[in-house]
């Protein structure tokens, strides 16, 4: 549905910054961009925090589980319509389209490793290979890219922007290549691939919140270490769990 909405709503906003049709387009074309933009930001924020609940709360327990579902609803449609419209605008598009994706990926397989007691290798892991593997040449294409273009940048992000893109691709590629050589993950090792998948979905939204978006925040705030921390949180948060999985043999 949300990619309906942002292939209906092409024609009036194809080379805009974001998703605003022309202030001479139809009545229904306004509408369903700020539909877009209401649930990619209403998603984004509930996700944000829904997920800090989530990482802070017991493994297992009620608040964890229901803040999860929130977590996951809320991300799963800010994920979609980011990747919806953002192959239709011009600034920004590869790299915000890339990150939508890979995001949107990283959560499904993250939720399915914690649903699935006996998470087996088969076509999904083959079409993650393919998805992660992508994710990491193109951070490698865009980190050519960005260091040989005259401003040093592309579409406004330098080449180190991209480690994220190639980490992340890599190390998803090595998780899914390792599940098709082993059949089937359980017990810890399919925890693990839950918590570090979910976290990296996690630290896609607030680094491009908390770090993307300066301009939404008191200049006092931007001065401070806040945003790097909040950006970083679900790294850290995903640190300290397979830390403590690898000393105790366990996560609770």
């Amino acid at each position: 549905m949300f990619l309906f909405f942002a292939m209906t709503l092409w024609p009036a906003t194809a080379g805009a910054g974001r998703l605003e049709p022309a202030a001479d387009s139809p009545a229904w074309m306004h509408l369903g961009a700020d539909l877009l933009l209401v649930l990619h930001i209403a998603g984004g924020a509930i996700g944000i925090i829904s997920g800090a609940v989530a990482s802070l709360s017991k493994k297992g327990a009620r608040v964890h589980r229901a803040s999860g579902w929130v977590f996951f609803i809320s991300m799963a449609t800010c994920y979609v319509v980011a990747a919806g419209v953002a192959p239709f605008l011009d600034e920004g598009w590869r790299t915000n389209t890339v990150a939508a994706v890979f995001s949107l990926y990283l959560l499904l397989s993250g939720v399915r490793a914690a649903r699935v007691k006996k998470l087996k290798g088969g076509l999904e892991a083959r079409i993650g290979v393919l998805i992660a593997g992508s994710v990491f040449g193109i951070g490698v294409l865009f980190a050519i890219q960005g260091a040989s273009h005259p401003t040093g940048t592309l579409d406004g992000s330098p080449p180190e922007a991209f480690i994220t893109f190639i980490v992340g691709g890599l190390a998803a590629t090595v998780d899914e290549v390792r599940l098709l050589r082993r059949g089937e993950l359980r017990g810890r090792s399919r925890l693990v691939r839950h918590i570090w998948r979910m976290c990296a979905s996690y630290f896609y939204a607030s680094g491009s919140f908390f770090l993307g978006q300066p301009q939404v925040f008191p200049g006092w705030f931007n001065a401070t270490p806040l945003p790097s921390l909040l950006a970083f949180f679900p790294l850290l948060v995903m640190a300290w769990y397979l830390w403590v999985y690898r000393a105790s043999r366990g996560i609770s």
